[in-house]
């Protein structure tokens, strides 16, 4: 059962970023990947080093790796359709990109300085392969780096959409991206709000949601919430056993926004 939620999830995506390929503004830029790290990792640290980026997708985090200096990534996408979208997306610079289009567990050998994987692992039904393998890949001393939605400070958001995420992942992608935009216009609201009043995941929204564009808040935030078959929210001892499990040491863990999880292991 869960290798079939696994492999619908994987077609769930690859459906969704052939559907939306840009990566423009805010949504692609580096400050949003220093947004994503926190306290955990400066960027200036990745500059000249080797990477594993897990859950490719787009190509979106690739170009922020190189963005940051990174001498070398390694694009790991198990979605056919995704990965190309990614060569597309990162074809003026796939020197320094290799394309492997694979599960995180089935990496193949190499030895890298940093595997990054943001937003990927909690739609993963069984994770923990995949963790074994970034410690097996890792440099001595190399880190891993992920990013997770949290269940800390989401019981609301929780509360109103679980419910809801038990039928738009059955919803053909017009319909959803339909719904989507109306839920946007509610967004929308509920953005402007959070200027004047402290309303539950007010950090997230005035720092990250309200510097995104109209449509990239309906089609790369509210669509990626309601599409994919999988998705876990995790607690902060769940994500820390995890990693933990995984092999990894010397592990720091950062609440981003009050609503999620950046987790760094050392090897």
């Amino acid at each position: 059962m869960a290798k079939q939620i696994g492999q619908k999830t994987i077609s769930d995506f690859g459906s969704q970023w052939t559907r939306y390929t840009k990566n423009d503004g805010y949504y692609g830029s580096n400050e949003l990947l220093k947004d994503f790290l926190g306290p955990l990792l400066n960027l200036k640290e990745l500059q000249g080093k080797t990477v594993v980026d897990v859950g490719s997708g787009s190509g979106r985090i690739v170009n922020m790796l190189l963005d940051s200096g990174v001498s070398k990534v390694y694009a790991v996408e198990p979605s056919e359709a995704a990965l190309e979208i990614c060569k597309k997306n990162t074809s003026d610079r796939n020197d320094q990109v290799e394309y492997i289009q694979c599960g995180g567990k089935d990496i193949p050998d190499m030895a890298v300085d940093f595997v990054i994987s943001l937003g990927v692992i909690h739609h993963i039904p069984d994770p923990l392969p995949t963790i074994h393998r970034a410690y097996e890949i890792l440099k001595p001393g190399g880190k891993l780096i992920i990013w997770v939605y949290g269940l800390e400070g989401n019981s609301l958001y929780l509360k109103i959409f679980t419910p809801i995420r038990r039928l738009t992942p059955k919803l053909p992608d017009w319909i959803l991206e339909l719904l989507s935009f109306f839920l946007n216009g509610l967004l929308s609201i509920y953005i402007f709000l959070c200027q004047f009043i402290p309303l539950p995941q007010r950090a997230y929204v005035k720092n990250v949601l309200s510097k995104l564009n109209w449509k990239q808040r309906a089609q790369v935030v509210i669509f990626d919430q309601l599409n994919p078959t999988y998705a876990k929210y995790y607690s902060k001892d769940e994500i820390e056993n995890l990693i933990r499990s995984g092999g990894f040491k010397k592990i720091n863990i950062y609440h981003r926004h009050g609503y999620s999880w950046t987790i760094c292991g050392e090897k």
